[in-house]
């Protein structure tokens, strides 16, 4: 190493050393690096410690409010609610709830909230005699959302309102610990719930949020209001609100036990009926999604919205119309909750005026889907009923069979009789659409020897046309055609989905008794097996058993003698095929529709027994003769349907002279 490498490195550790002494910190700053150093540990012990004592204290308040113990209930609400800026006066207090009964329900509040906690419907039970709880009581119901002019948002379902009830009109009376109020059926009773603007110095009376119910003895409905008094200077500026609406949809039917869960919608009607609705302003009531997941954003105005069921609905409907609407619903899957049925929430804007006070008027509607009673409403509720897939099953189901269905009930009759009688008289009024049909059956019947004829005189497939010829000319002889058949049942079609639609979805059937059934409005059971049978179920139903052996009966009677069965296996098949399939998809449905389809095949039956019995033979083969008579001289008239034969007949033969010619 030379003498110049060692000035080098000497120098080095010289600027290093120099360095570090000059980035030293000084004593003065050791010690405060220290103390900060210090202080930061001390906060670290003391959060830790103060966690774990709101740790220890919450659980010790779980567990004395577990006991019941009011105060700690209290305290926990605190807990829950924090800091509530300029409404921090309702942060906590005492739990009040308020229980109205009418005659036709019991309506629950709470004035945590100012929600309708829970809603039971005192005319009805579940399928297993339980009350029926419409509204399953949950701590965000209700929530109206806003932001104060200090940025904090405000839930009013954190907010402990204060609670009051009106009396003699005008003066409202404290209502400081649970009550329970009983409404006569000319009577009425309004109550009150107010957050006021204030802190643990005070309350300011002329400034709050309110929430006003009326509840009359003798309706479905309950009055809504929610009022802004005083709150100009207080509530943020905004145009709308979100006001959130939800509830746990509890199972009030019977259900296929293999069938909750299931992704089948049709195994299980009360889900495959439950849905959101809503009607937006100047337009038609429509759905969300039936009986699945689904979420939709309606961004127009927006008269109601409903949470329905399959017999049931809660509504909230606007005085005029809210601003849009953000609607979700889940179904139950698990098949772990034999009571959960599915989720149902919105999310609705809520018009404001926040130049100056301002009301929001608006009413529930808590009770049966019950066809006439919704349409009386004037307000589109009666659309949510699923009446049929076609506009003219629609007309129909509205405008004959429930007001048919309607007037045989004022003859106080059981309502299986009133099915099977409603069921005769249908068939009354579609006979003389049907009688050319059946008249048509028996003819073919008479023609059989002729019909065997043919077939022996043309076995071969390249003659089939000749003898399609042949068997149109013999059945226009006798006076049968073919249209004569399905005509009449175009015109059925749209009556039979009606019915079909009908049953499954009529209140008035519902926990009302036949023979061995208890409940026509779902599936009678005669025996549990204990185990799932794929697409059939766990139990057998007798009125669906009924109705299977009526149908292959009908089928068995229908194709007897019919020429399709020599030459069409794969349609005998499809024919006798239907009513084991139809067994396999009417087990769980309801027994009411069961029913109906059993007497309507039964009367079917009858109809065309008589009319073959009736058909004489002697008058068919007498106008054979006559019409030979007539055109034996005569040049024939060909049918269109004839001439197009002769065509295809025709253009067969000169294929098949063509293929001879090649070979």
């Amino acid at each position: 190493m030379n003498k110049k490498s060692v000035i080098g490195i000497v120098l080095i550790m010289a600027i290093f050393v120099g360095y570090m002494v000059w980035v030293s910190p000084s004593k003065e700053e050791i010690a405060e690096r220290q103390r900060v150093y210090d202080s930061v540990q001390r906060a670290m012990q003391d959060s830790i410690a103060y966690a774990d004592s709101v740790a220890a204290e919450k659980a010790k308040l779980d567990s004395l409010a577990a006991e019941g113990d009011t105060s700690a209930m209290r305290q926990l609400q605190i807990h829950k609610r924090g800091d509530m800026g300029v409404f921090n006066a309702n942060a906590f207090g005492d739990t009040v709830n308020v229980t109205v009964k009418n005659e036709l329900m019991t309506v629950n509040f709470t004035n945590i909230g100012a929600q309708v906690r829970e809603v039971i419907l005192g005319k009805y039970t579940t399928y297993d005699s339980l009350p029926l709880q419409l509204i399953t009581p949950a701590d965000d119901n209700m929530n109206l959302i806003f932001s104060t002019e200090d940025t904090r948002v405000i839930n009013t379902k954190d907010l402990v309102f204060t609670a009051f009830r009106e009396y003699n009109g005008k003066q409202l009376l404290p209502i400081t610990g649970d009550s329970v109020y009983e409404v006569a059926s000319n009577e009425s009773i309004v109550l009150y719930f107010r957050a006021y603007v204030g802190d643990s110095t005070g309350l300011n009376h002329d400034k709050y949020i309110e929430f006003r119910y009326s509840v009359i003895g003798d309706e479905y409905d309950v009055d809504f209001d929610i009022n802004f008094h005083g709150l100009k200077d207080v509530v943020r500026a905004t145009d709308y609100m979100d006001f959130e609406w939800h509830n746990k949809m509890n199972r009030q039917e019977k259900v296929d036990a293999s069938s909750r869960g299931s992704k089948n919608r049709n195994k299980d009607p009360e889900k495959f009926y439950s849905s959101i609705y809503y009607k937006a302003l100047n337009d038609d009531v429509d759905e969300v999604g039936r009986g699945r997941d689904a979420d939709k954003q309606v961004k127009t105005s927006v008269e109601w919205v409903a949470f329905k069921q399959q017999f049931f609905c809660a509504i909230l409907v606007a005085d005029s119309s809210f601003e849009n609407v953000d609607m979700s619903q889940s179904v139950d899957k698990s098949n772990k909750d034999s009571r959960y049925l599915c989720d149902m929430s919105s999310t609705i804007g809520m018009p404001y005026k926040s130049d100056r006070d301002c009301n929001v008027g608006m009413h529930f509607y808590f009770g049966p889907t019950k066809y006439r009673d919704l349409r009386a409403m004037h307000r589109g509720f009666e659309k949510m009923l699923p009446l049929g897939w076609w506009v003219f099953s629609k007309f129909v189901s509205r405008y004959l069979i429930i007001p048919v269905f309607n007037f045989l009930e004022t003859f106080n009759w059981n309502y299986g009789v009133i099915i099977i009688v409603f069921t005769i008289l249908l068939r009354l009024v579609l006979f003389p659409l049907t009688f050319k049909s059946y008249q048509g059956s028996a003819i073919m019947r008479i023609l059989k020897p002729e019909m065997d004829a043919l077939n022996k005189k043309y076995p071969n497939q390249e003659d089939a046309l000749q003898k399609q010829r042949e068997m149109s000319k013999l059945q226009k002889k006798a006076g049968y055609s073919p249209m004569a058949g399905c005509l009449p049942l175009l015109i059925q079609m749209p009556i039979l989905t009606a019915m079909f639609m009908f049953y499954p979805v009529s209140i008035e059937l519902r926990q009302k008794s036949f023979l061995w059934c208890n409940d026509l409005s779902t599936y009678d059971s005669i025996l549990d097996l204990g185990f799932n049978i794929p697409l059939y179920g766990d139990h057998v139903s007798l009125f669906c058993l009924c109705m299977f052996a009526m149908q292959l009966f009908y089928t068995w009677y229908t194709m007897k003698g019919q020429q399709m069965q020599a030459n069409m296996p794969g349609m005998k098949f499809m024919m006798y095929f239907m009513p084991f399939m139809l067994l396999f998809m009417f087990n769980s449905m309801a027994a009411g529709l069961n029913l109906y389809y059993f007497c309507s095949l039964a009367i079917t039956m009858t109809q065309m027994i008589l009319i073959r019995k009736f058909t004489s033979e002697k008058k068919v083969r007498a106008r054979m003769a006559a019409y030979d008579n007539k055109h034996k001289n005569a040049p024939q008239k060909k049918s269109s349907f004839e001439k197009r034969l002769e065509k295809m007949q025709r253009m067969t033969e000169e294929m098949q002279k063509q293929q001879q010619k090649r070979k």
